[in-house]
């Protein structure tokens, strides 16, 4: 069976705006940090990174609290269990940064990193389509800025340290009110050393006619990134958040573990769209989870590819009446990669409307899993669920595993269900390339096709991206 083919050189002046190809996010340049809290995990480690920082006492106290119940809570036992076991807390670096401040013009910022994200297209994008953009290295944010006809309007899109500081009023009403500290191991250990994340807040009845982005890079081996997102839309207003992820390949284990906090107010629409492109060392431990009050959206579309193990379920608690959540993700497990995916969805009112449509792809040795979870308690009226959970497993070797968790409580609710596993068949490729298509091509217009109608819910500029390494992906595959 051929193993994947290496991923060709990319010409950087032909790619477009949100290149994803891992061989373009594979580099590093040489460490040089201002502030580095050592290695391992203690009291110690939280109050350097508080000290640091100048938090406020109640943040400090915050985190202090949430190391000891990620010290009390045991590592999960019934998922990916064999995976978890090979991360050790105490060999991870927890906070390396060259500076508290982000730059707000780009001349500024430091010519190391500036030459990681011009490589990576940050400044192309903002300049071509985006509101605003963060560029986060390590720790912390290292640019960011935000156009001036968004910030007339009212908007704020900061980082977390920033947001919470000055504008604590907003931020501490919602900050770990969607995901509480305790929610899990994983969601403790990013309260205790959170650092780096956005902080968003838009107005009352505003509409951000353009997207608004981050950018997530891991520069350094050994290292942790726990950045941790809140984004608030008042009533009425609506935002597309997109975010992307990259880090070098080490041989040594990296550790991602964000929390991400949504929270749609009475009539506003958040649109968060991620597409993460991890070298396959890292563990990417993420809790993603919204609050949609009355008639509100909160709409999660999500890629994961790349990583060791990826364990993410973003979810959406329907708070208000005719609120709607929904999950769109696609999956693509290599060799050695599990992508452990999902979604939650927790209907707390009447009317309220869930959709989950989710496709995963395993090749080689790759393992995907969905792994869901939807509640409709029996005091409810009116509310409807749908899922979707479809695999295509690209060779004999391949691994697919659904577990859907469909809970109806009463007869006065609609939901349905759908899973199929299909695969790709070497007399499938054999058929297209007596077609003309070499064994690539083919390969790729089966897997496309079977995307397809996910990718389009893609912005263009992620769409077109993700075609393209889907078909880096694809090459020798099948043999």
């Amino acid at each position: 069976m051929n193993t994947l083919a290496e991923a060709p050189e990319l010409d950087l002046e032909t790619r477009t705006a949100v290149d994803i190809d891992r061989s373009i996010g594979d580099f590093s340049y040489p460490e040089a940090h201002t502030f580095d809290a050592g290695v391992g995990l203690s009291e110690a480690t939280v109050n350097y990174i508080s000290d640091v920082k100048n938090d406020p006492q109640w943040v400090r106290d915050f985190r202090l609290k949430a190391l000891k119940t990620f010290f009390d809570k045991p590592m999960p036992t019934n998922w990916a269990t064999k995976d978890l076991e090979n991360i050790d807390f105490q060999k991870i670096r927890y906070y390396l940064a060259n500076g508290q401040q982000p730059k707000r013009s780009w001349d500024e910022v430091p010519d190391d990193v500036k030459r990681t994200f011009e490589r990576l297209g940050i400044p192309e994008q903002e300049r071509k389509f985006l509101a605003g953009v963060e560029a986060q290295f390590d720790s912390e944010a290292a640019y960011s800025n935000v156009q001036k006809a968004v910030t007339d309007q009212g908007v704020i899109f900061v980082n977390s340290t920033e947001g919470l500081k000055e504008h604590a009023d907003i931020f501490r009403k919602w900050f770990g009110k969607v995901i509480p500290t305790g929610d899990n191991k994983f969601s403790a250990l990013n309260s205790a050393v959170f650092s780096g994340g956005s902080f968003i807040y838009i107005p009352k009845g505003v509409k951000v006619k353009h997207p608004l982005q981050a950018y997530f890079r891991i520069n350094s081996e050994n290292f942790g990134q726990f950045e941790r997102t809140l984004i608030i839309a008042d009533e009425g207003a609506e935002v597309l958040y997109m975010e992307g992820c990259t880090a070098p390949k080490f041989t040594t284990s990296t550790l991602h573990s964000a929390v991400v906090e949504l929270v749609a107010m009475k009539g506003a629409k958040i649109q968060y769209v991620t597409v993460q492109n991890w070298s396959p060392n890292v563990f990417n431990l993420v809790t993603k989870r919204g609050l949609a009050h009355e008639e509100s959206e909160i709409r999660w579309i999500d890629c994961n590819i790349g990583s060791r193990l990826t364990m993410k379920y973003p979810g959406v608690v329907m708070k208000g009446r005719k609120a709607r959540g929904e999950v769109i993700s696609i999956a693509l497990a290599n060799n050695g990669q599990h992508q452990d995916t999902g979604a939650k969805m927790i209907h707390a009112a009447d009317e309220t409307t869930s959709n989950v449509v989710s496709k995963s792809i395993s090749i080689g040795h790759g393992r995907s899993t969905y792994r869901g979870q939807v509640h409709i308690p029996k005091h409810l009226k009116g509310c409807k669920n749908n899922t979707e959970c479809d695999a295509l497993l690209i060779n004999p070797t391949s691994r697919t595993d659904t577990y859907p968790a469909i809970t109806v409580r009463g007869n006065q609710h609609a939901t349905q269900h759908e899973a199929s596993v299909s695969t790709v068949s070497a007399e499938q490729i054999f058929y297209m390339q007596q077609r003309g298509l070499s064994e690539a091509e083919a390969m790729s217009l089966s897997v496309n096709g079977f995307v397809n109608d996910l990718v389009r819910e893609f912005p263009m500029e992620y769409s077109v991206e993700l075609k393209r390494l889907i078909d880096l992906e694809m090459e020798g595959s099948v043999g």
